[in-house]
């Protein structure tokens, strides 16, 4: 077991939380019990989740993508409402980590794809960035875009959208998870022969077209569903609690 504010205190500490401008607040966004015996990790703050949280009986849930974005209206009604009520009912707290979590070098996002592809050599995609958000690296040889494209759905097991560039061969590869294909402009800049994200906009076909860069679109949930898990097994070895993930399948 261990108290809510201790668990607080060191995420606060390790992810380095006051050094970054977020969209959302990171930490705690719903209070529940003081003590925590059992987190429930998660990539979304969904009712699936939160309804999981319950039927495990945790005490805490664990997510990167949690509430109260910038522009979004005030009032908590609707969707958003039912899902705070549901927490507030059961007393479960809410702990959300967005940016922190993504740039973290060995707990975030960005790492674990790093470490899932064998990337060497890891330098921020933005060399002017203090805690980088995204990242370069390096594959150990040269591989053609479709056999790249090939790992990348063995790896995040779905369908992976590739738009093409003319460049025959990758290794100098950026990447940033979750929503961040407009940095395929910084992977063109630093001489990336590809840029790999989890989202595609329209724009990016012609981005990765007339910047010469290859972009691969893996999932917004696909990319981000490591660094909850990471930081949940850190919590587990930091104090005496029992973390689990809950993984639902989102196509996005």
């Amino acid at each position: 077991m261990a108290q809510l504010q201790d668990i607080l205190t060191w995420c606060e500490q390790t992810l380095l939380v006051n050094e970054f401008k977020d969209y959302a607040p990171n930490g705690l966004q719903i209070e529940g019990k003081s003590e925590v015996k059992k987190v429930l990790c998660a990539v979304t703050a969904s009712l699936d989740a939160i309804e999981a949280a319950v039927e495990a009986k945790a005490d805490l849930l664990l997510v990167h993508h949690g509430y109260f974005w910038k522009g979004e209206p005030a009032p908590i009604t609707g969707m958003r409402g039912a899902r705070i009520k549901k927490l507030i009912q059961h007393d479960i707290s809410l702990l959300g980590y967005h940016l922190p979590l993504d740039a973290h070098p060995s707990l975030g996002n960005n790492a674990a794809i790093a470490e899932l592809l064998q990337l060497k050599n890891i330098q921020p995609l933005n060399p002017s960035d203090r805690h980088p958000i995204g990242n370069i690296g390096f594959l150990e040889q040269p591989i053609s875009a479709e056999a790249f494209k090939q790992e990348l759905s063995e790896v995040f097991a779905r369908e992976i959208i590739h738009l093409p560039a003319q460049n025959s061969t990758i290794q100098k590869i950026g990447f940033c998870t979750g929503a961040a294909q407009d940095f395929i402009t910084q992977a063109a800049e630093q001489g990336c022969d590809a840029y790999i994200s989890g989202e595609v906009s329209e724009r990016t076909f012609y981005e990765a077209r007339e910047l010469g860069v290859h972009y691969f679109a893996c999932g917004h949930h696909a990319t981000e569903r490591y660094g909850v898990q990471r930081l949940a097994q850190a919590l587990a070895k930091q104090f005496d609690i029992e973390t689990i993930y809950y993984e639902q399948h989102n196509p996005i």
